[in-house]
Order: C-alpha cells, then structure tokens, then sequence
C-alpha cells in the first residue's frame, strides 16, 4: 500500500525539535495562528504538513522570559517523504548511488523500519527548511494583521514574513551530545591528523564539509614547498638564478595541487550523493522586486524586473564606485610608501636599533588598513549588489565575488607589485610581503575566532545564570539552549573562509622566488585555522543549514586564475634578477623575448597537465557513465509499453536529471 502525505498526522504533542522561528516581539496573534495552521496544514491544503509547538507553554511563559520561539519538527515517514521531494541521493545496497524514493527504501544501505540514523541531522532541518520554504500564498492578498506586507499567489510565505520583519530569524538546532562527539574527534584534542570530513558532513552539510576538506587539503599541500623553501631561503637568498628551479616547481605545484583537489573532491561528493543530485530550478531571491507579472518560463505570478534597468545600474553605478575603490586603495598605497621613506631616512640618519624596529611599523600599520578596508568595501558590494536586483541567488553571488575579489587583490598586492617592478628593491619586497603575510594572519585569527568566541562564553554565562534564576522548578535545559543559540552570530556562509585561503594562496605564489619562506609562514597558520574555524563552527555561531554542494564552486577558478598569474609574475621577477641581466649585458631586447618565451611555455606546461589531469577519477566517470545508460535504458521501456502520464513524467524527469549531470562532466 503507497503512503501518502495526506495519512500523515501533525499534532504529536511531543517531537524532537529540529529547527526554530523566531517572530517578532508585538507580533499579531492572528498573525500567529495563520502562520501555524500553514505549518502544519496538509500538503493538499497548502501546507507544509509539519509539527509545530511553541518553546514554552501556558504556565513555563508564567515563570520564564516571555519569546516569541516555535520549535519545528517532522514525524520519521515526513522525513523520508520529504526525502525524496528534494531529490537526496544515497548509497543502495548494490554500491551505487541513487535518489532515494520511500517506495524503494529497503533497497538504500543502512535503511531499517526501527532505524532513525538512516538520515543525518542536517539533512532532516534541510528538508523541514525546503518545505518552511515552498510554503506559498494561495489566495491570501496580504499576511494576516499586516496590510501592508502583500501577497500575491506562489509568493514563498518564509521569505515575505522574513522581509517584512515578523519573523526575525528562522535557525536549525544544534544536538548537543552528536556535537561533542563530533568536537572530540575534530580539535579538542590538538594532535596532527586527518579531519573527520565524513563526520562534519553528517553535522554540518556538504558546503562547510568540502571548505575544511579543501582547508586541509591547501595546508598539507603547502608542505613540500615549505620544505624546499627553507634551505632557499637560509642558503641561497640573494642568487636569483638559483631561484628559476624554485619558481618552476612553484608553478607545476599549484596547477597539479589544484587539479588533484578536483578528482579528490570528485570522490568525496560522489560518496555524499550531492555529485549526482538533481539540480532544482531556482527560486527568485528574497530581496528581488519588480512589477508583478507572469515568468514565461515557470508560468507562476512573480516579480518581474527589466534586464536593461539591472545593466544600468551595474555600468552607470557599480562600475564607477568600484573604480573609484580601487584609486582609493591606490591612493592609500602612495602613504604608505611615504611613510617607508621617511622610516628609511630617520634609519639612516640615526642608525640606532630602535629606528631599525621602526622599519616594520608602516607595513604593519598598512597591513591593519588593509584588513578594515577589505571589511568595509565587503559592506559596500553586498549593498550595491543588492541594489543592483538580481533575480537568482547564483547571480547575486557571482557578481558579489567579482566586485570583492577585483578589491581585494588589488588592496592587499597592488603594493607588492609597485614595490617589485617600479621601485625594484628586492629587500623592501621580501619585508613588505612578510610583514602583511603575518599581520593578516594574526588579525584574522582575533576577528574571525578569539573574539567572537570570548564574546559568546560572556554571553553564555549571562544567560545561564538568568535561566537559572527565573527556572524555580522547570527543566529549562530546552529553554536556556534555545536562548542562548539565538543570540549567537549567524554563519554568513565560507565566502570570507575561502577568500583567506586566495589571499594567502596568492601570497605563497605569486612572489615565491623573492620570498620563499611565506609557505612555511602559510602552513603555520593553517595548522591553527582548521582548530579555529571548527572551534568557530561549533560555539561560537549558530548552526548553519546544510546544503548540498558538489564543488568549491566559483572559488576553483579563482584559485586556477591567481595561479595563471603566477606564472607572468614569477618569470618577470627572474628577468629582473641581477644574475640574469648580467648574461645580456648589451642587448635587453633578447632577454625580454627570453622572459616571454619561458612564461608562454610554462603557461602552455600548465594548460597541458591540467588538460592531462581528469577532473573526475575513471571509476567515477564510469559509475556517472552507468547511471544514463540505465536513465535511457528505462526511457526506452516507457515506450515500448501502453502511455502512463505520471509514469512518462518521473521517468523523463530522472532522465533529463542525470543527462545533465552527465554532460556537465
């Protein structure tokens, strides 16, 4: 007999609360009974078919702080139900990887009727915020009690009451105990050892998984260029000639670490199901507006925005602030070279060991600016790419990224490039480029980690010792939990994570002839970062939701680009050694056509092992292969048998999934 979600019932008095909502302190009660029938009304009805409660009853609101929190669950069959509405995809007992359908579940690996761990944690708040999500309006023209927050039929509920301020934030519990385990295996215990990947994933999801996976990946990657800079730097710092081995390894290093990280996370999120998972068509943002209208491709009522308004806006507004950024940073830049020069002249007319201490102040006091610099124009892009409207979350992001990577490389590398091929002064280069190396390192482990982290321990001890005096004889373990995580800073996802990793990758790269210890310097740091950033994870932010990730996504092709870079970068520095441009004493025309002769083949080098290098391992390739010859193969059976509608769809709807991800190989 098929279940339906229709046999499922929504008014258990007791569940396990996966996820809260939190509205608004003088919200309406109307307001609050239309939005808790939506929960948990039938699928049928328009609902989400969810259970709901609120965190306090009648006599705990007596004795505790009054909120306005609801606790959000789902019955084991809903789970699994809703498993199957979002396409997640697991291990069958054959070893491959399929989408899960509750009418084949006995035939999923780790599947049993009295199991409950067939399905992580975070893949079960995945799925109860994909239904929060879907919940649409109907035939309501407003949200109850408030007039002014209109609807219109399809509009997502969540993200209207999100943006019209009554609901103030909607968050996944953590699970304690699931989260200490997970704490003892990760970096409480601070030895050297690989990170529990598979156990961040089943806690976190697949996006913050693949970001410590790629995290530890760059850092023992690093090691054998540490390893071969250290004696090039205690031995051979001045011969630059002797620098071209180094700077060659250099380049064949960041093009096969980047490639090899492909395959490797080719592997890992085949073995997650999110390499093969269907991709769902994307939804409007929340902050998207326009005149409402029908979209011609989904035929639903949405806003509706002309593209020439959004270019305008990107050509006549973003692009001249942007420019106008970026002088500024130049700008900023010319002080601190006066600076240099006058720490330098007060050095050289007095010589003692404190104007000698103060050589390193500017770059430090610049390096600081750099860092609150990057920090505001990270504010002002996420505006303007707001304004700017766009209407696909993936827009957003990538026109958010371009705006801060072109900053952000230019702020933090402009200097180093000026100091190298304008002024020319190696020694300058190798200060500056150390001085910011560290500096940036420091600074963004005390804002990033210690910080936050020594806020939120003050802060849990303020709200312990309240729940204490207002519990009398409640258990208000539920309570004092819930209070205290949502007060704690929202995860805003591993874009900053990732953009530390670029800086430091384009530190290591870009100028490793002049400076080779900055390897050493990076792999340092990384050792303390993965210790920080699951110390931040685990305490010091709210859990995240999961969401399914396949790749790094944009960030690959940012790190392929700074490696292109390297190259030009590198091979100019050794043209402008001392040693080499005594072997052309007459003639720099044959050393500049050498230079470029050496980069073009360093570059063609490159394109070729990355060419020569699969993207995905042969097992792989032929387990992605199967999946659309058995996709066809079932297409083909439709037809030889009399029409089913329902049956034609699903069938063709598995086939067109799996084809596209085939072809995206």
């Amino acid at each position: 007999m098929k279940v339906t979600l229709s046999a499922l019932d929504t008014f258990e008095s007791s569940f396990t609360p996966l996820v809260v909502i939190e509205l608004v302190q003088d919200v309406k009660e109307e307001t609050k009974e239309w939005l808790k029938n939506r929960i948990i009304a039938k699928k049928k009805d328009g609902g989400a078919q969810l259970l709901f409660r609120p965190l306090l009853n009648k006599y705990e609101k007596e004795t505790l702080e009054n909120q306005n929190l609801y606790l959000v669950g789902a019955s084991r069959l809903r789970l699994l139900l809703g498993a199957e509405a979002v396409g997640l995809v697991k291990e069958c007992n054959d070893n491959t990887m399929r989408a899960f359908t509750y009418g084949t579940r006995h035939n999923f690996k780790g599947f049993d009727d009295d199991n409950d761990d067939f399905l992580t944690m975070a893949e079960c708040q995945f799925i109860i915020k994909h239904e929060l999500e879907n919940l649409r309006a109907r035939d309501e023209k407003m949200i109850p009690g408030y007039p002014q927050a209109k609807l219109y039929p399809g509009k997502s509920l969540l993200r209207r009451l999100l943006t019209s301020g009554i609901i103030i934030q909607v968050f996944p519990l953590h699970d304690n105990e699931a989260l200490k385990k997970l704490e003892d295996s990760w970096y409480t215990r601070f030895t050297l050892k690989y990170q529990p990947v598979d156990s961040i994933r089943g806690y976190f999801g697949e996006t913050i998984a693949l970001y410590f996976g790629f995290l530890e990946y760059f850092t023992f990657a690093l090691i054998p260029m540490a390893v071969i800079g250290l004696p090039y730097y205690m031995f051979v710092w001045e011969d630059y000639d002797k620098y071209v081995i180094f700077a060659s390894f250099n380049l064949i290093w960041s093009t096969v670490i980047l490639e090899v990280w492909k395959r490797g996370c080719a592997n890992m999120t085949y073995r997650w199901g999110t390499l093969v998972m269907k991709r769902q068509f994307e939804e409007p943002r929340p902050g998207f507006h326009g005149v409402l209208g029908i979209n011609s491709v989904t035929g639903r009522e949405e806003p509706l925005y002309p593209s020439y308004k959004r270019q305008l806006r990107i050509y006549l507004v973003s692009l001249p602030f942007v420019c106008l950024c970026l002088y500024f940073s130049l700008y900023v830049m010319m002080i601190y070279f006066d600076m240099e020069a006058w720490a330098l002249e007060l050095h050289e007319d007095s010589g003692s060991e404190w104007t000698s201490v103060l050589l390193y102040v500017p770059s430090i006091i610049y390096a600081i600016v750099i860092e609150i610099m990057n920090r505001l124009y990270r504010y002002a892009a996420e505006f303007l790419t707001s304004w700017e409207n766009h209407r696909l979350e993936s827009a957003y992001q990538n026109h958010l990224v371009l705006k801060v990577l072109v900053f952000n490389f230019l702020n933090c590398f402009a200097s180093l490039f000026y100091i190298a091929f304008v002024l020319r002064d190696m020694k300058l280069l190798r200060q500056s480029l150390a001085t910011l190396l560290i500096t940036s390192q420091i600074l963004n482990q005390i804002v990033e980690s210690l910080l936050p982290y020594w806020l939120q321990r003050k802060h849990h001890v303020q709200v312990k010792r309240k729940v204490q005096a207002l519990k009398a004889d409640i258990d208000a373990t539920l309570y004092e939990q819930v209070v205290l995580e949502k007060e704690m800073g929202t995860y805003l996802g591993t874009f900053d994570d990732y953009l530390e990793l670029f800086l430091q990758f384009g530190y290591v790269s870009l100028f490793s002839c002049v400076y080779p210890l900055a390897a050493a310097f990076a792999v340092l740091n990384n050792f303390t970062e993965v210790n920080s950033d699951a110390l931040k994870m685990c305490r010091v932010f709210k859990r995240p939701f999961s969401e399914p990730s396949a790749s790094i996504g944009v960030w690959q092709l940012a790190f392929e680009t700074m490696s292109v870079i390297s190259v030009v970068t590198n091979c100019a520095l050794i043209g402008m050694s001392p040693q080499v441009n005594a072997l052309f004493p007459e003639s720099k025309v044959d050393l500049i056509l050498i230079v470029v002769a050496a980069e073009h083949a360093l570059l063609a080098l490159k394109f070729i092992l990355a060419f020569a290098i699969a993207d995905k391992p042969r097992h792989i390739q032929i387990k992605l292969a199967r999946l659309e010859f058995e996709s066809l193969e079932a297409l083909k059976q439709q037809h030889s048998v009399p029409f089913s509608p329902l049956r034609d769809f699903v069938a063709c709807g598995i086939g067109r999934c799996v084809m596209t991800v085939t072809a995206q190989i």
